[in-house]
Order: C-alpha cells, then structure tokens, then sequence
C-alpha cells in the first residue's frame, strides 16, 4: 500500500486482465527489442531509464534514507514464493534475475517496506503472527477487492531480516506505513476504529493519533521532504447507498478501490483537502522533491480500467500532465533523497509478459 496496498497484489490483480495496446507504444525508443519499449519519447521528465529486476510482480520500491539501497515486495514465481515477501536492492549492483536478499520472515503475506532513517533497519506489515501460510485472496467474481487481512501488524527488521519490534498490535488491519523524512513519525492507516483511517505515531510506536475522521478509505499516505505535509488517496462515498455498500465490505474485511482521489493535509492532519477530481482510480502519490507538485497514478481516461500512468499536479489541483506512457501499468513513484533520481515500477519491457518491474531514472526538470 503506500498499498497495499495497492501492492503487489493489486499489481497481481491488473496484470490477470486483458491487455489492449495503446498508440502510445509506437515510436518509442528501447533496448534489447525493438517492439518492447523502456522509456517513451514522450516521457521528458526521465533520462538514462534502466530496469533493476526481472521477473513476477515487484512492487512499492522505496528509497533508504542514504539513498544508496532500496526496499520493495515481490512474488517472484522463480524464487519460490507463495506471496509478497520484502526484498532488499542495493542500487549500485548489476541488475539480474537471481533472488535478492530477502528481509522479511518468508511467512505469511508482507507488505508496504519502508527504511528506517538509520539506514540498518526497516518498517513493514505482515501476516505471519497469524500464520505461516499465505492468507487466501478474495473471490468476488468480476468485483473487485482488496482484502484487509486482520493479522497485519506492523514490524521493524534488521537487515538480516530479525524482527526487532512489533509496533502495532491491535486487532483488524494496520499496515501501509511510511516514515517522515524528518525521521521522528510514522503515518499509517487502521482499520481499528472500524474505518480506515490515517494514524500517526512515534518510531517506536508510542503517542498514536488518529488524524482522518471522514467515512472512506484513508491510506497509502506519505510526507513530503520537510515532513510538513501529507499526501495520501481517499474514499468518500456520496450517497447513503455507497456508504452502506462500502461499510459492509469493511464488515467482511475487505475494501473496494475503484474510486480514489488525492487528497492533502498538514502533517497533523489538519487543512485536509482534495487535489484532484478525476474519477477512477488515483493513488501512490508522493511530494515532489520541492513539496509544490505531486506525482500519482491514475486510470482516469482508461475505458475499460486500463493503462494506468502517472501524472504530476499542483497542490492546488491545477497543472496536470501526464508522466508516464506506458500502455498497461506504471506507478509507485518515489524521489530519492538528494530528489536526482526517480523510481516506480512498470509492466514495460517485460518480454511481452505480466511480469511488473522496477526502474530508476535521472529526473530532468523541465
């Protein structure tokens, strides 16, 4: 989440659909073949675009604090897991297929990795208090849903992967935590209160405060660089028709993400409002590295729920443009620390595949 989660799950989940080819794949340059592109013309924001893994559905790749590392998910089918794990890149390392380092427990389902500002410890969520096993996926035939597995809590590791503490322990869903880059709070979202909300608290997982108190879904929310603002994606149904609907998908557990805007607030909560009017589906935002913009993914001109690209828009809601031109799937963008490079992951380049990757490349602002 900066998803779930809109994760790797719901990365799973997309990529199950069927594709349809978008004009936006022609002229586009590429390497290693010429009809699978890795960075399009149009993308003017990003030069030197490389891919950093191969294989299964990698997702939210997050920055270390030293911008040296990165932290993400993945399902890789070749490395024998049943679900989402949390793996460790070091950015420095020649890009393969071979299994990375692997920081979470290897049981249950992981979600949502994000660094420690030591840079020798991490910070995600995770089923395995109850049970080694892979929580089941939600069939609800052509509706579709993300599942809110009340055994999420929230832990931090060592990088050997040793469960340092556990920070949450409430029951229902908590997960979906990122750190302030000021290094002295976490935002997460809960289901504790019987909705989902946004919550903060201390590192070490002291003096929570609950900071969304509107009907919907609150999360996938993080900070800009001076750890003023929060951005994050939100719910909010319209009609008491909606609202029953979406209480009583909360009642099984589950949620249904079809219809998400951006939304903004000061970092205690206060000020909240909303950026973008789209329709759809619009979330993983993130600050711009000078906290004016944001960037954030979004299907609001797809027909049939597809491509999904990122866009980047003013606080106010003006100045939108398109980032991204990939004909499936592009999201979970994320600055590094010194704001030069940029990563997100993408169905691109994959070999004609449903394979979802992670790339970085330099930002040239324009």
């Amino acid at each position: 989440m900066k998803i779930f989660t809109i994760t790797a799950s719901c990365i799973i989940a997309l990529a199950s659909c069927q594709m349809k080819a978008q004009e936006a794949a022609k002229g586009a340059s590429s390497v290693g073949s010429s009809d699978e592109p890795i960075h399009y013309p149009s993308e003017k924001y990003f030069t030197n675009v490389k891919q950093l893994t191969y294989g299964g559905n990698n997702a939210e790749a997050y920055w270390s604090f030293d911008g040296k590392k990165l932290i993400f998910q993945s399902d890789n089918r070749n490395w024998n897991l049943g679900c989402d794990q949390i793996f460790m890149l070091d950015i420095s390392a020649k890009p393969d297929s071979n299994k990375l380092q692997m920081i979470s427990t290897g049981k249950g389902r992981t979600t949502c990795s994000w660094f420690m500002p030591d840079n020798k410890s991490i910070l995600y969520a995770s089923t395995h208090l109850g049970g080694d096993s892979c929580p089941p996926v939600p069939d609800m035939g052509r509706r579709y849903v993300w599942q809110l597995y009340p055994s999420y809590d929230i832990f931090t590791a060592d990088l050997k992967g040793n469960i340092k503490k556990q920070l949450t322990s409430e029951y229902r869903y908590d997960a979906e935590a990122t750190v302030s880059p000021k290094g002295d709070k976490i935002i997460f979202t809960s289901l504790r209160s019987g909705d989902l909300e946004l919550y903060t608290m201390n590192l070490d997982g002291t003096d929570v405060k609950q900071i969304t108190s509107e009907l919907g879904y609150d999360g996938g929310a993080c900070f800009s660089s001076d750890g003023t603002k929060i951005v994050w994606r939100a719910s909010r149904p319209a009609t008491d028709e909606e609202s029953q609907a979406y209480v009583d998908l909360l009642n099984q557990d589950m949620v249904e993400p079809n219809n998400l805007e951006i939304w903004v607030a000061n970092a205690d909560g206060t000020d909240a409002h909303q950026v973008t009017n789209l329709g759809k589906a619009n979330w993983a935002p993130t600050f711009t590295p000078d906290g004016k913009k944001i960037i954030f993914c979004s299907n609001y001109k797809s027909e049939r729920g597809f491509p999904f690209n990122l866009y980047l828009i003013n606080l106010d809601g003006t100045g939108l443009e398109q980032l991204t031109y990939d004909d499936q799937f592009d999201s979970f963008p994320m600055f590094s620390p010194d704001g030069k490079k940029f990563v997100w992951c993408s169905n691109r380049h994959n070999g004609r595949t449903r394979d979802t990757n992670v790339f970085i490349a330099d930002w040239k602002n324009n």
